[in-house]
């Protein structure tokens, strides 16, 4: 016995805030990660490292969040001015509307009888709904929310970035280099299996992609802190 047609759990409905979080961690993670193994190539004191960690962190963040608000602020206003034209046209047209509406339904096949039936039920529940859900592709899941966008891809970035600096405090000194991109190695793995869980995906090549990745960044500062280092 079905008691709701929303019984059903679809994992697309995860793929707004699912995209953000693992965008924000993998970025904590490697730009983090990155930074430090490149600045302990060239032999730094722990100290050091911790404050450029400490600092990647705080400034990462801040950037993620910053960004996300804009970004999303942006999709809002666009999508604001989209309900304020919708509006207008069925305050001063509303016929075309009911028409353009009808054949959208058609385009979806059903009969011209049987969609304008659905167009009016619709319209004269709410039209403006109606319009934006089937007119412009605009819904509740898809709904910019920039502030709890922008909160949730912070938190996610000290999520990933947390965990070199903590292996700054716990990891020997004189591995650092080895012992941090191995740690960060499992992190990204780590990443990898839990989105792909939680999306639904095949692991192996969702943790490929993100691993793959996360080793290029971190073999390319590492070779740029081994230079510099050398250099000084």
């Amino acid at each position: 016995m079905y008691h709701s047609i929303h019984d059903e759990l679809h994992l697309s409905n995860r793929n707004y805030w699912l995209r953000a979080a693992v965008l924000g961690a993998n970025d904590g993670l490697i730009s983090t990660a990155s930074l430090l193994v490149g600045v302990a190539a060239a032999s730094p004191s722990s100290q050091t490292l911790l404050l450029t960690g400490v600092a990647a962190l705080t400034a990462g963040a801040l950037s993620m969040a910053a960004g996300e608000y804009i970004s999303v602020s942006s999709q809002a206003d666009t999508e604001k001015a989209d309900l304020d034209k919708e509006l207008h046209e069925l305050t001063h047209n509303p016929e075309r509307e009911l028409y353009e509406l009808t054949r959208i339904y058609e385009t979806r096949g059903l009969d011209h009888a049987l969609a304008h039936q659905v167009a009016v039920a619709l319209t004269d529940h709410n039209a403006l709904e109606a319009h934006a859900r089937d007119e412009i592709g605009l819904n509740e899941l898809s709904q910019a929310k920039p502030i709890p966008a922008s909160i949730a891809s912070a938190l996610a970035f000290i999520t990933g970035a947390i965990l070199p600096v903590l292996g700054i405090l716990l990891l020997p000194a004189h591995t650092l280099v080895w012992s941090l991109s191995s740690l960060t190695v499992v992190g990204l793995i780590l990443l990898g299996v839990v989105s792909a869980r939680l999306g639904g995906a095949p692991i192996i090549p969702a943790t490929a992609r993100v691993v793959i990745w996360g080793v290029l960044a971190m073999a390319a500062t590492s070779l740029t802190g081994h230079l510099f280092g050398v250099m000084v």
